[in-house]
């Protein structure tokens, strides 16, 4: 299958939406970039994207503690076959078994193997014999990952991994200089399964590697989340997709953050693109939208006058190997104006996607607190949380938070903490923090 042709490649719109006014000596700018691909492989019909163009590899926790209970480990095999039963014919991919040491289970000659009918039988057969025991060291699980699918001419690379421990057979500096070496050549799913895993671990891989993470607390559920994982992979049309931030002279960048389908901070990503752009990794993409919060600080300006603050546009590689491409661009503004009402009002999307961020922050705030036994500032943070997620309407994680606090008010986020309250619900919540809503326009 070719890289970019015509028929499956989806086409990028950059939609803006800001209140570009200022007030006299007003400087920060503030706009929400919604970024929506359309017409690729996932959009009202069969997914045709990823294909022959992608490659994909399991890392499966095989540690010993996945025998604990029997159904964890059985659970996990029988998600990794129904995932590879999702392969697209042509998907090149190997599965790999991780424990203190990475081990190829599949195809196990240092490369991908081609999906068919014939090597899935043989990877299912595979999975059988697998069984657990050893340690855990996620750092040398995502290195073999990269070099398997370092081996192959493929654009798509991505990972999905599952885990149920701590990361305790390497230090935390093993696993970022693996995250740090593996940033960019391939995207990562990361699952927790059970609750004895540390989720700022298995978000972080998720976070670094631009993928997604979740809690399957019943391994029963593993089986059905492997599915949507690799369809949702298999839809993915164009790789490597940045987003470039154009500044003119004298405007400094405030920050740049992914906003939904989660917040994502992107600012420190920032590699230089020209001398007044930088590139913003995102990823790949299929038939998908996503939300990018953009602040930058403009010189001060007289009443009357306006400029281009900045100009965000979505670039990816050339198949070809020639320079970058232009997917979509959009332009970001500041007018400087003596209207008042015109200057202090606040754009909805802007505001929204203000109070998600502060929701993520206060969620993981609030069950840091908690956890250090700092119950009135765990009781304050978790309040805010849900005072905000009932007024932005996010229900999902309004309903995660009441199951570690009892709501009294939530328009003025009175709460009570719950005396005892099930790991599984903590680690769900703090997990899913980062989930947002889109804002109802």
């Amino acid at each position: 299958m070719a890289n970019f042709s015509k028929s499956n490649v989806p086409q990028f719109s950059v939609d803006v939406y800001q209140n570009e006014f200022l007030p006299e000596g007003g400087r920060e700018v503030n706009a929400i970039v919604t970024v929506t691909s359309t017409g690729g492989g996932t959009s009202g019909r069969a997914a045709s994207g990823a294909g022959a163009d992608a490659g994909v590899v399991i890392m499966l926790d095989c540690s010993g503690s996945m025998d604990y209970p029997p159904t964890k480990m059985r659970g996990a095999r029988d998600a990794t076959a129904a995932a590879i039963d999702a392969l697209r014919d042509g998907t090149s991919f190997a599965v790999v078994a991780g424990t203190h040491v990475a081990k190829e289970v599949f195809p196990g000659d240092g490369r991908l193997a081609v999906a068919g009918p014939a090597t899935r039988g043989q990877a299912k057969d595979a999975l059988r014999r697998l069984s657990a025991g050893g340690g855990t060291a996620i750092g040398t699980w995502l290195r073999l990952a990269d070099r398997l699918l370092g081996s192959a001419e493929v654009s798509i690379r991505h990972g999905i991994l599952l885990t149920d421990g701590r990361n305790e057979h390497e230090s935390p500096e093993d696993l970022r200089a693996a995250l740090d070496a593996c940033a960019g050549r391939f995207t990562c799913d990361a699952r927790g399964v059970g609750t004895d895993w540390e989720v700022k671990e298995v978000t972080g891989i998720a976070s670094a590697l631009l993928g997604t993470a979740d809690i399957v607390a019943d391994p029963q559920g593993l089986t059905a989340d492997f599915t949507t994982m690799m369809e949702n992979a298999m839809g993915k049309e164009v790789a490597d997709v940045a987003l470039r931030l154009w500044t003119p002279v004298g405007v400094e960048i405030g920050f740049v953050k992914q906003v939904a389908p989660t917040v994502e901070e992107l600012t420190a990503r920032r590699t230089e693109a020209t001398a007044r752009a930088g590139d913003y990794p995102t990823g790949s993409w299929g038939d998908e939208s996503r939300d990018y919060h953009v602040c930058v600080r403009v010189p001060q300006a007289g009443i009357g006058q306006e400029m281009l603050a900045a100009r965000v546009s979505l670039i990816a590689p050339d198949p070809l190997g020639d320079a970058p491409k232009a997917l979509g661009q959009g332009l970001v503004r500041a007018v400087w104006t003596d209207d008042m009402a015109m200057s202090t009002s606040i754009n909805p999307q802007v505001a929204h996607y203000t109070g998600q961020a502060e929701l993520a922050q206060v969620i993981q705030q609030g069950l840091d607190a908690r956890k250090s036994g700092d119950h009135d500032g765990a009781t304050a943070k978790l309040g805010r949380a849900v005072q905000l997620a009932a007024a932005s309407g996010n229900e999902d994680t309004a309903k995660l938070l009441s199951k570690v606090v009892d709501v009294v008010d939530a328009a003025t986020g009175t709460v009570r903490l719950k005396a005892k309250v099930a790991d599984a619900d903590e680690m769900t919540l703090e997990t899913r923090s980062t989930k947002t809503v889109r804002v109802k326009r």
